[in-house]
């Protein structure tokens, strides 16, 4: 079974650093797309930065600049850089990924989520 397992959580001061770690275990025959999603309370969820298989990536206008994605393709891993973190920034982080568990077969997989918490 596919898995996805966000660390990297938790509390920090404004103006500080995070980096949040996705890993993929389980079977399956490639990683497709990866992205990093947030949601506030109240709020939805926020699509924050995306990376496709071939390295290119995308941000949102409030993390561009602070946050920096990036993949290991050799460990299955994804990152979120997160510099000069602001309150605003506070929210659940989900990882999300479309993974092919056989060739062919492309699944849409989230994480649990993890916590960020910007202190002011």
């Amino acid at each position: 079974q596919v898995q996805l397992v966000e660390s990297g959580g938790g509390l920090v001061q404004a103006g500080g650093s995070l980096r949040l770690s996705c890993a993929a275990s389980g079977s399956f025959f490639s990683i497709n797309f990866m992205a990093w999603y947030r949601q506030a309370p109240g709020n939805e969820r926020e699509l924050v930065a995306t990376i496709a298989d071939g390295g290119s990536t995308n941000y949102a206008d409030s993390v561009k600049g602070r946050f920096t994605i990036s993949r290991d393709n050799a460990k299955n891993t994804m990152y979120l850089q997160m510099n000069s973190l602001k309150p605003e920034d506070t929210a659940v982080y989900y990882c999300y990924a479309r993974i092919e568990r056989v060739r062919g077969d492309l699944r849409r997989y989230w994480g649990q989520g993890t916590q960020v918490t910007v202190s002011s």
